[in-house]
């Protein structure tokens, strides 16, 4: 048995930290969007046991530590599904470590396909409970989307869709620490919060513009480095017609939201050569497999 899928990458419209909770995490408030830039996978299962990953790029682990292979190993177990071996194939086009959701966004696919492949109905309600065991990204992943999430970003509740445009994607070179980041947080401390309500609102009137106009990520106030490059990006992007442009998740990754494909495309062809992780990309709709 083989399928392949797309696992599309995310972008967070909007970031905000609530308050830290009592087991070292926290509540986020995000509204997040699901992109067309994706990572292909494939998986094959055979007779026999366990989980290999290939993907071709020595600086991803191929065993149990692969986001993918987790996703495989914990749907296993959870079906009681023994005697098969999952390998997984991952063509690689999100960026690592970029704030895009790349390894959730691998994660889910992986989910989606077995619960196919294996007939095993456990629906989308199902493999977002068992994604949150394995990444706070995973259940956004399974069917993407508009989405607003709540909680370690397990609590979901679909939005109408955003409006099609055009996303510009643009990752420096280098990563932040997400750990680092959330550790420089001071939840009482921060006075600057997204405008979530007004996000929604514009968001069901169909209005892009008053989603750009709201767009914000709290991360962006407490970077340790790398603020120029960032700050560079964003320019960039507006200054070649983008609509709002921010950082997503943890960052470093900046896209920027363009009603205009000629403009998207101008922005991409100045930032490319600068920046080798640059993508042309739009949004996309929830899949609708369930």
């Amino acid at each position: 048995m083989t399928e392949t899928d797309s696992a599309f990458a995310k972008i967070n419209i909007s970031l905000d930290i609530v308050s830290k909770r009592h087991d070292g995490f926290h509540d986020l408030k995000m509204v997040m969007q699901s992109i067309s830039l994706c990572d292909e996978i494939t998986v094959g299962c055979v007779p026999g046991e366990g989980v290999g990953v290939e993907s071709g790029l020595p600086y991803l682990p191929d065993d149990e530590r692969n986001i993918a292979a987790k996703a495989a190993l914990a749907f296993f177990q959870h079906t009681g599904i023994k005697g098969y071996r999952a390998n997984i194939r991952i063509k690689k086009n999100i960026p690592v470590c970029a704030g895009l959701g790349g390894g959730s966004a691998d994660g889910a696919a992986v989910l989606r396909m077995l619960d196919r492949m294996f007939d095993s109905g456990l629906g989308r309600i199902a493999l977002e409970k068992l994604g949150s065991s394995i990444g706070s990204d995973i259940p956004f992943c399974i069917t993407g989307g508009t989405k607003l999430a709540e909680g370690k970003g397990e609590i979901l509740t679909d939005l109408k869709p955003m409006p099609r445009c055009c996303i510009v994607v643009c990752k420096p070179a280098f990563s932040f620490s997400t750990p680092e980041l959330f550790g420089r947080i001071r939840c009482e401390k921060i006075h600057a919060r997204p405008d979530t309500d007004g996000l929604l609102d514009a968001l069901e009137k169909g209005d892009l513009n008053g989603v750009a106009r709201r767009m914000y990520n709290v991360f962006e106030d407490a970077l340790p480095r790398g603020e120029r490059h960032i700050a560079e990006i964003k320019y960039t992007m507006l200054d070649n017609g983008a609509l709002s442009a921010i950082m997503t998740g943890t960052g470093p990754t900046v896209f920027g939201l363009f009603q205009d494909e000629a403009c998207a495309q101008k922005a991409y062809e100045q930032l490319k050569p600068g920046y080798s992780d640059c993508y042309l990309a739009e949004t996309t709709e929830r899949l609708g497999a369930f």
